[in-house]
C-alpha cells in the first residue's frame, strides 16, 4: 500500500506547529517530513530526528543532482526536503506530513501532483495579531513584518485543497483527522486493503 504526502502551510501564529504535533500523536502510521539543512544542531536537537544535518558541501551536491523535492536558504542556511527519503517512506505505506510554505508547496505539486495540500488559517487577522503579540518574543516592529507577510501567504490559499481554520484548536484537529481518513477510505486505497475481503466476497 503507497502512503499519502500531505502538505501543510499556514501563516506564522496560526498554530500549525501545535496542531500538527497533536495530529502526529492521535493518528497512527504518519509521520513529519525530516529535513537536511546546513544550519548547526540547537541544543536538544538530535541529527534524523529533528533534522538531517549536514555540511554546506554535502548540501550542494544534493542539490546538483536534484535530490530535494524543494528547497531554500533562510538566514544564509540550506533547508530541503528529500525525494528519496519522501519516496521511501511512501512505498513503505506511510502517510508523510510537509511543512512548508506557499512556495515550497507549489514545487513539490509539480514533482509530486497526487500531494494532498492543507492551508490552516487563522479565525481574523486581529486573531492572528494577537496570537503574534502574545508570544512575547519579538518587537512590534517585527510583528507587523509578520502580519505583513501572513497576509501575503494567505492569499495563496486558494491554491490548496483543504483549508482549515484554526479557531477551535480541537476542532481544526479533528477537521484535519478528518482529511487522512477520507483518504484512507478512498476505493483505491481500500481496493488494495481489502483485497482479500473483495475477493471472498465477489467470488462466484
Amino acid at each position: 500500500m503507497q502512503g499519502h504526502l500531505y502538505i501543510i502551510s499556514a501563516p506564522s501564529g496560526t498554530g500549525k506547529t501545535s496542531l500538527v504535533k497533536s495530529l502526529l500523536a492521535n493518528t497512527d502510521n504518519l509521520q513529519v517530513s525530516v529535513s537536511h539543512t546546513t544550519r548547526p544542531a540547537r541544543d536538544g536537537e538530535v541529527h534524523g530526528v529533528n533534522y538531517y544535518f549536514v555540511e554546506k558541501a554535502e548540501f550542494e551536491t544534493m542539490l546538483a543532482e536534484n535530490t530535494f523535492l524543494e528547497h531554500a536558504t533562510v538566514f544564509g542556511n540550506y533547508y530541503g526536503t528529500s525525494k528519496t527519503w519522501v519516496d521511501s517512506k511512501l512505498q513503505q505505506g506511510i502517510d508523510i506530513i510537509l511543512e512548508i510554505d506557499w512556495q515550497g508547496a507549489e514545487k513539490v505539486r509539480q514533482l509530486m501532483p497526487e500531494a494532498i495540500s492543507i492551508f490552516i488559517l487563522p479565525p481574523s487577522k486581529q486573531a492572528l495579531s494577537e496570537r503574534l503579540y502574545g508570544r512575547g518574543k519579538d518587537s512590534a516592529e517585527v510583528i507587523q513584518r509578520r502580519l505583513q507577510a501572513a497576509i501575503d501567504e494567505m492569499r495563496h490559499c486558494h491554491e490548496f485543497d483543504y483549508l482549515v481554520v484554526n479557531d477551535d484548536f480541537n476542532q481544526a484537529l479533528q477537521e484535519l483527522q478528518t482529511i487522512i481518513h477520507c483518504q484512507r477510505l478512498k476505493q483505491s486505497v481500500q481496493q488494495s486493503n481489502l483485497s482479500k475481503l473483495l475477493q471472498g466476497l465477489l467470488s462466484d
